[in-house]
């Protein structure tokens, strides 16, 4: 069975974690054997810019002493034979059109969705 996560929402526990909980589980399920794929819309976009950086991060007098590494964790995916894409579209819409991305990443456009869809067993949107 194929499945594709489709990451939407993003920052989802990432000061409490220092991980998006979908992309660790994607890790952890890849790891565990399964067929799976990634695919990053709305503001989850954000996690393939490469320079994406959280480090110094505070609020008030207190700051973040382990921040997420989002862009390593999608590369991490992609190190381990997960497909990881971005909806162009999406990177557009937030000025990101001419940013450099995480490595192996896939662009898309929103037309090219369906078809996409159309190759997994199971979607699982987040």
């Amino acid at each position: 069975m194929k499945v594709l996560q489709i990451v939407e929402t993003a920052y989802r526990a990432t000061l409490e974690e220092q991980d998006d909980p979908i992309i660790w589980i994607s890790h952890a399920m890849k790891g565990a054997g399964a067929d799976l794929d990634v695919l990053l819309r709305g503001n989850a976009v954000n996690y393939a810019v490469a320079a994406h950086d959280a480090s110094g991060l505070s609020f008030g007098d207190w700051q973040q002493s382990q921040p997420p590494d989002l862009p390593g964790d999608i590369a991490g995916l992609s190190e381990k034979g997960v497909n990881v894409f971005v909806v162009q579209d999406d990177l557009d819409a937030r000025g990101l059109r001419y940013t450099t991305l995480v490595k192996g990443i896939e662009t898309l456009s929103s037309a090219r969705l369906p078809t996409l869809l159309n190759d997994y067993d199971q979607i699982w949107n987040w």
